[in-house]
């Protein structure tokens, strides 16, 4: 279940845990915000691109009645770590890891998914990157998929009227959101993220619906931080920190 170099954290909710690699990628605060804000309903199957070790499927079973979940990964071995996290908690019946380029990748049928989760790569520029094969490299960049990738494929295996919950950087909102109109997805809600009150935004959470009306909700910032280490109680009451 375990190989060299990894280890099983505890993610602090319905006694689940995940196996992460310190030398990979390891889930942050940008997955748990994103789990948070996505509405998952009764019996809705969900996908999450780029899943990496698998956290948000992982949290989103714990935290919604969705009926099923399917994460698709690039990176061979973060697939792997994802697969046996599933395992190692018991819900194979409930999440499913596919080890796939999503631009390539054409299993699942066009209009039949209720809900995409994305938390994808959030910088274009290469600079400074001296191996493009790195693990962490590739979840920071849009090496292997871009920001088009990821929208025209939550466009196709969308229902019509489903929904796409994504966690960026606030710079490129601008690009994000004249993207999701290109392949016919609507911002419907923005909420920024704040380290600390006083300090600017360095996350955003949208949702957009697929073939629906211009309307823009424009929600309060959340702010994570009371003080150094110490959580918000919006972060405590809502995320379980």
């Amino acid at each position: 279940m375990i190989k060299a170099g990894e280890r099983i954290d505890d993610l602090q909710r319905s006694n689940l845990k995940i196996i992460q690699n310190p030398a990979y990628f390891c889930f942050g605060m940008d997955a748990v915000l994103l789990s948070g804000f996505a509405v998952i309903k009764k019996e809705e199957y969900t996908v999450d691109i780029g899943t990496g070790t698998g956290i948000i499927p992982l949290l989103l079973s714990a935290k919604t009645a969705g009926k099923y979940f399917t994460g698709i990964e690039i990176q061979e071995y973060m697939a792997d770590m994802a697969k046996r996290s599933v395992a190692l908690n018991r819900l194979e019946e409930r999440i499913a890891i596919i080890h796939a380029d999503i631009k390539h990748y054409d299993a699942i049928e066009s209009g039949s998914v209720d809900v995409v989760t994305s938390n994808p790569p959030y910088m274009q520029e290469f600079h400074g990157i001296k191996n493009i094969e790195d693990s962490v490299a590739i979840a920071r960049h849009e090496i292997k998929c871009n920001l088009n990738d990821i929208l025209y494929k939550t466009s196709k295996i969308l229902k019509n009227g489903g929904r796409m919950y994504m966690v960026h950087r606030p710079h490129r909102i601008v690009d994000i959101i004249c993207k999701m109109r290109k392949y016919g997805l609507e911002p419907k809600r923005l909420r920024f993220v704040h380290p600390f009150i006083d300090k600017e935004a360095n996350m955003a959470l949208i949702e957009a619906r697929k073939g629906t009306g211009v309307w823009l909700k424009l929600e309060p910032p959340l702010i994570v931080y009371e003080s150094a280490g110490k959580y918000t109680q919006e972060i405590i009451d809502t995320y379980g920190y």
